[in-house]
C-alpha cells in the first residue's frame, strides 16, 4: 500500500469513529430524555407524553442499528488494533445499552395510562420524580464519561449508582408497606414497583457504560462496586 492510500485509510477510520462516536452519544441524549419525558408523563397523567415517548424510542432503535452496521463494517474492513480496537468494541456494546434504557423508559411510559386509569394516589409515588433525576444524572454523566475519556467520572458514576440502588430499597420498602394496609390499592402499587425497578435497572445500565468507558480509555476493568441493599429481605420481612 502507498503512503496515499494508506493516509486515505486513516482518514476513513478516523471519520468512521467520528460517526460512531456522535450516534452514540445522541443515543444518550435521546434515551436521557426519554427518562425524564416519562416521569414527567407519569406525574402529569399526560398519556400525550407518555404515547410520544414510546413511539419516539423508534429512533433510539434505527441508531443502534446504524452503529451495529458501521461498527461491523469497520471491523472488517480496517482491521483495527490495540487501543482502536478497544475504543470501537466500547463504542458497540455502549450503543446496545443505551438502547435497553430507552426502553426502560418506554416501559415507564407505557404504564403512565394503566396508572392514570385511576383517581386514587398513592403516597410512595411522589418519591418516583427524585429517584428518575438520579437516575437520569448517573445516564447523563457515564455518557459524558464515554465522550470525555473522563475515567474519575466512570469511577464516580459506578460509585453513585449505589445511592439509587438505596433510593430503590427505601421506594420498595414504601410500595410494599403500603399494599399491605391499603390491599385495595395493590394494583396501583404494582405498577409503582414496575417503574422504581426500572429506574433502579437504569442505574445498573448507566454503571456498564462507565465501566465500559473505564476500560476503553485503560484497558483495565473497573474494580467491582458495591451493592444496595437487598429488597429480597424486605419482602420476607413483610411476611413475619
Amino acid at each position: 500500500m502507498n503512503i496515499s492510500a494508506a493516509q486515505h485509510t486513516v482518514t476513513a477510520f478516523d471519520a468512521e469513529i467520528l460517526d460512531l462516536r456522535e450516534m452514540v452519544l445522541e443515543m444518550g441524549k435521546k434515551s436521557t430524555g426519554a427518562i425524564t419525558r416519562a416521569i414527567e408523563a407519569l406525574e402529569r397523567n399526560d398519556l400525550e407524553l407518555a404515547s410520544s415517548v414510546v413511539a419516539d424510542d423508534r429512533e433510539i432503535d434505527e441508531l443502534e442499528r446504524r452503529i451495529d452496521a458501521l461498527s461491523i463494517q469497520t471491523i472488517a474492513l480496517r482491521a483495527p488494533m490495540a487501543d482502536d480496537l478497544r475504543h470501537l468494541i466500547a463504542t458497540f456494546k455502549i450503543s446496545s445499552i443505551a438502547e435497553r434504557i430507552g426502553d426502560y423508559a418506554k416501559n415507564i411510559a407505557k404504564r403512565v395510562p394503566l396508572v392514570a386509569e385511576s383517581s386514587r394516589k398513592i403516597e410512595p409515588a411522589a418519591l418516583l420524580p427524585s429517584m428518575a433525576n438520579i437516575a437520569a444524572e448517573l445516564v447523563r454523566d457515564s455518557f459524558k464519561a464515554y465522550a470525555d475519556g473522563d475515567v474519575d467520572l466512570a469511577v464516580s458514576v459506578s460509585a453513585r449508582d449505589q445511592t439509587l440502588d438505596n433510593f430503590y430499597t427505601s421506594i420498595f420498602r414504601a410500595i410494599i408497606t403500603y399494599m399491605v394496609e391499603n390491599p385495595a390499592y395493590i394494583t396501583e402499587s404494582a405498577h409503582l414497583l414496575f417503574i422504581a425497578k426500572n429506574l433502579e435497572r437504569i442505574g445498573d445500565h448507566a454503571t456498564n457504560i462507565a465501566e465500559l468507558s473505564y476500560f476503553a480509555e485503560t484497558g483495565r476493568q473497573l474494580p467491582e462496586r458495591t451493592k444496595g441493599d437487598d429488597v429480597g429481605t424486605i419482602w420476607a420481612d413483610q411476611q413475619q
